[in-house]
């Protein structure tokens, strides 16, 4: 597939007007307020595995409404005080998978998260554990639709209400400086560390790569992949629901949630990127309150990105940075 969005020089400066409700940051504040009164013990149990230089332990957090939500941590076996820290979100439909997965972090003297995304981790992957147990109306298969109707009842108010409450659960654990929190993920993954970064205080860094949940009404115009395209087949069906549909997720955008970040940044997109195209990748960047920031640019990657030759970039990133 050749470039289809803007040429370079375009997406550089690509920073669109973005609607943003006037009651944003009181919903995202309300949210997060009453997640945190539902509970906050947090569950860190060892796990028994093969590994000679790495723990691992299973976490139970409480999300929103106080759900119970999974993670896995990993740290380097023999550590001393309080370290560095990694929070990782996960891509569309993966779960938490197995314990000896994602070792790289603590190998390099991190303490690493891993959030069990709720109600995915049945796409692809080891696996999910964490259930969603709140019910939606009418919505296309996949999550992009479920709770569409309106905010409140939104599912990704629920996921960026787990991600936020997993900093703060770690911010709880001996093992972990809560000074020194970066958010990383990549595409779903992505747009909900960008959403974490604005709505956490003290967030350290920042690292979505070829991040999803940016600039909604451009991308459902742009790109006919899933889960994008979700949207698209929903109001097929549900005829004159726009207004309605672009309102939810205006709350939800990832290019609002950059204007109030002011950690440095690390982005990376792909040039050839049809599931999160370039052009809603930058509308978040080139948005962002952090004059410390920068875009790895992949010209001839999809949405497949840096791929294992990110790690490297990151850590030496997190190096200077956390």
């Amino acid at each position: 597939m050749p470039r289809f969005d803007l040429p370079p020089h375009e997406l550089d400066a690509y920073r669109p007007d973005i609607v943003e409700p006037a009651d944003f940051d009181a919903f995202w504040s309300s949210t997060l307020a009453g997640s945190r009164a539902a509970g906050d013990d947090v569950v860190v149990s060892p796990v028994d595995t093969p590994l000679t230089e790495v723990d691992v332990f299973d976490v139970t957090f409480p999300g929103f409404a106080g759900d119970p939500v999974k993670a896995w941590l990993w740290a380097p076996r023999g550590r001393v005080g309080a370290l560095p820290t990694i929070v990782e979100y996960n891509g569309y439909g993966g779960g938490r998978g197995l314990p000896h997965e994602r070792l790289a972090w603590a190998a390099g003297g991190y303490a690493h998260l891993f959030m069990d995304t709720r109600g995915q981790g049945s796409g692809w992957g080891a696996g999910g554990e964490t259930a969603d147990p709140h019910g939606t109306g009418a919505s296309t298969p996949g999550f992009m639709t479920r709770g569409i109707d309106d905010p409140e009842g939104y599912y990704y108010r629920r996921v960026f209400t787990d991600a936020v409450r997993l900093v703060d659960a770690a911010r709880t654990l001996p093992i972990v400086d809560p000074a020194r929190i970066a958010v990383a993920g990549g595409s779903q993954g992505g747009g909900i560390a960008i959403a974490v970064a604005a709505l956490s205080d003290g967030i350290a860094a920042v690292m979505p790569d070829v991040p999803f949940l940016c600039h909604f009404e451009r991308a459902v115009g742009l790109t006919d992949r899933d889960p994008y395209d979700e949207i698209v087949r929903y109001l097929r069906v549900h005829r004159g629901a726009e207004q309605r549909v672009f309102d939810t997720l205006s709350y939800f955008d990832g290019a609002t949630f950059a204007t109030r970040i002011d950690a440095p940044a690390l982005f990376s997109v792909g040039l050839h990127d049809l599931t999160c195209p370039p052009s809603t990748v930058y509308a978040a960047y080139n948005r962002l309150a952090s004059r410390t920031r920068r875009m790895d640019v992949y010209p001839f990657n999809d949405h497949e990105g840096g791929q294992a030759y990110r790690w490297p970039r990151q850590a030496a990133f997190v190096a200077q940075h956390v």
